[in-house]
């Protein structure tokens, strides 16, 4: 109410002009998210899959165009600095093609089902999961067996890809937990704060992807494509890609999207929620009785 009195002196253009530049409240996030999560739950399995196939194709590109820079770079110190971002690609793509990525739908999912607590919202969360998981996971096999071709790029970028490959696969199971939980913890706060970043969106993604590329964190979907190039390369096997890259990864990346974001930032406004739409079915009750008073005050058609 203070903020309103204070742009009382504003005209209409300018009021408008105010609005535009200003960054949205918690709530207002929390909302547009939450709904974009009712979309997708919404979605049909058949549309979720093939947008998940492309994502995780898409996020392949992260990975290769890492590789093509670290390949195009001397080999000093700081060349891993500079080849980080080119792990930002994929990521660039999936959020301004508005591809299904399983790592955002630890928030955008999460939300609905924090905010409504019912075992309908549980399961359509695990079978959103599942089906944009699959899909991911199988554009970025697609992906590392299109890049694993014989001949397809300069002999020098073929051991680029071989290092990251390795990277991918930590040998210690806590170790890649860890870094995954960082790394869901990243980029699901990369999707709360693209709804109040405006044109800003690619450089939000650059920025947030490119930490986590320089501190070498544990994304599921981008990982995978590093991993299962490994796997296809000979230098890992399916075991590897399973129980050292796999497994500690997905749950680390659920962990750290859901406890740091989803849960800590739902907390925040949890009271501001509850006291709206208290509010609101309060006042679905008040014309509730409004139409059965006016439907009972109405004369009786007599014969």
């Amino acid at each position: 109410m203070a903020e309103d009195n204070q742009l009382q002196h504003l005209d209409d253009g300018e009021l408008r002009l105010a609005e535009r530049h200003s960054v949205p409240d918690a709530f207002l996030i929390h909302e547009i998210i939450r709904h974009e999560g009712e979309e997708e739950l919404a979605r049909k399995p058949g549309a979720l899959a093939l947008s998940g196939l492309a994502a995780g194709l898409s996020m392949g590109f992260s990975f290769l165009t890492q590789a093509l820079l670290t390949a195009g770079l001397p080999d000093t110190p700081w060349r891993h600095t500079l080849a980080s971002f080119g792990y930002a690609v994929g990521f660039i793509i999936v959020v301004l093609a508005r591809q299904q990525l399983f790592t955002e739908s630890t928030l955008t999912a999460i939300l609905p089902l924090i905010t409504r607590r019912d075992r309908a919202t549980l399961l359509g969360v695990l079978k959103l999961w599942g089906v944009v998981l699959t899909a991911n996971i199988a554009g970025t096999w697609i992906f590392a067996v299109l890049v694993h071709a014989p001949g397809l790029f300069p002999p020098a970028v073929t051991p680029a890809l071989q290092e990251m490959a390795r990277a991918a696969i930590h040998p210690g199971f806590a170790g890649t937990f860890v870094r995954a939980f960082f790394a869901g913890w990243l980029i699901a706060l990369m999707v709360w704060i693209l709804p109040s970043a405006s044109t800003s969106r690619p450089l939000i993604v650059l920025l947030i992807t490119y930490v986590v590329a320089l501190a070498q964190l544990s994304h599921i979907i981008a990982g995978s494509a590093e991993a299962a190039y490994g796997v296809l390369a000979g230098s890992a096997t399916l075991y590897d890609y399973a129980a050292h890259f796999f497994a500690p990864t997905i749950l680390g990346n659920i962990t750290g999207g859901i406890v740091m974001v989803s849960v800590l930032n739902h907390g925040a406004i949890k009271p501001e929620i509850e006291e709206r739409l208290g509010e609101g079915e309060r006042q679905e009750r008040r014309n509730a009785n409004l139409r059965a008073t006016s439907r009972a005050g109405k004369p009786k058609a007599g014969r």
